[in-house]
């Protein structure tokens, strides 16, 4: 692979390295480094993956991660869920902290990639206090029966661990996994989504303020990345939830 190579081991050698399921790429400073159904890391022969859809290389001093295709967006955050943001077509963002996780869904199928850099020019500390809430991200809120939609729909991911894909349940499976009407479950992510939409999350809604048709999958990129869901809400599944809102 042109810009890359393979490492063995529990990481990379340089001093940017991406990992994606297991597998472990060095970046090379004076190269672009292609990720996509085709290129230095080869997602996924997905025909719904664009063949070159991120880029990775080094301009000014900075490594950049650029979004290089032009029907997907990726959702990609710090290892803490602290920093998030929303790489849309033919945008790119500085790669400054230590560890990046990158998440993207092309089709029905999702998929998860970490990029580690060496020498971060953002060093995060913890001063005791920080906690990720059981049940609020910023000033939203959550009901136990709203946050047992966003678990349905990621107990793929959560189940999963680590990088690589999964595929996002259909409403009428993720209904059918918490044992409820489709109209309620329905109703409920629209709840959700709106919340979610008022303090500034992108990509749940589409053209004309319409909930966008790839919300699911926006909404597990969402929560994952942000820690707003962890394998340990997985027993909400399984629990009895009244019809509270």
């Amino acid at each position: 692979m042109q810009g890359a190579d393979v490492a063995d081991g529990a990481d990379g050698a340089g001093e940017l390295s991406v990992n994606f399921v297991g597998e472990w790429y060095d970046v090379a400073p004076d190269v672009v480094f292609t990720i996509g159904r085709e290129g230095d890391l080869e997602v996924d022969d997905n025909p719904y993956l664009h063949r070159r859809f991120m880029e990775i290389q080094r301009i000014g001093g900075l490594w950049w991660l650029s979004n290089v295709g032009t029907m997907i967006s990726a959702t990609v955050a710090d290892s803490s869920g602290g920093m998030q943001a929303w790489v849309s077509p033919g945008s790119r963002i500085p790669l400054v902290f230590g560890q990046l996780n990158v998440v993207f869904t092309a089709g029905p199928t999702t998929y998860d990639f970490s990029v580690h850099l060496k020498s971060p020019s953002f060093l995060q500390q913890s001063n005791g206090n920080d906690a990720v809430g059981d049940t609020t991200i910023g000033p939203v809120v959550f009901t136990p029966s709203q946050k047992a939609i966003i678990v349905a729909l990621a107990e793929p991911v959560l189940r999963r661990g680590g990088t690589g894909f999964s595929t996002v349940p259909s409403s009428a499976n993720a209904a059918k996994r918490l044992g409820w009407p489709l109209t309620r479950f329905n109703r409920k992510l629209d709840n959700v989504c709106d919340k979610l939409d008022r303090v500034g999350v992108a990509g749940l809604r589409g053209g004309g303020g319409k909930l966008a048709t790839n919300r699911r999958a926006r909404l597990v990129e969402h929560a994952v990345t942000s820690h707003l869901i962890t394998p340990d809400d997985l027993p909400l599944l399984d629990q009895s939830l009244g019809d509270e809102e």
